[in-house]
């Protein structure tokens, strides 16, 4: 029951990174700077990728014990995006997020990242045994 849980939420998390994605794609292609959502930078943020973040995190930690390949895979994949989606943000700054410190945008988005790649890693190889 764990593990469906976890693959749920992370199901949820790539869902949402997906959006979040296109969302962005399509303001960075108008004149407007609007997506398809009506949302701004700040909500958007915090709306879809908070979420992103912590979903694939918490569904490790609640199947712990549960071996799960497919669990691990997705718990990667979503970190990618993370770090995909944060390429591209940092490339192409907002005029909004112009005077934030990309330094700190940057740690805040990769170690999230960094971390779900490590716990997906980590999942993929007790999952082997």
């Amino acid at each position: 029951m764990a593990l469906q849980a976890a693959l749920i939420i992370t199901g949820i998390a790539i869902v949402l990174l997906i959006v979040y994605g296109a969302d962005v794609s399509v303001s960075m292609g108008n004149e407007a700077k609007e997506g398809f959502l009506p949302l701004n930078d700040m909500q958007r943020g915090i709306g879809l990728g908070a979420p992103a973040l912590i979903l694939p995190i918490i569904g490790f930690f609640i199947s712990l014990k549960e071996p799960s390949k497919g669990l691990g895979v997705m718990i990667i994949i979503a970190g990618i995006f993370i770090i995909v989606g944060g390429i591209a943000v940092i490339s192409n700054p907002s005029p909004e997020s112009a005077d934030r410190d990309p330094i700190g945008s940057a740690i805040m988005l990769f170690a999230p990242a960094i971390i779900q790649l490590a716990l997906g890693a980590i999942k993929i190889k007790k999952s082997s045994r």
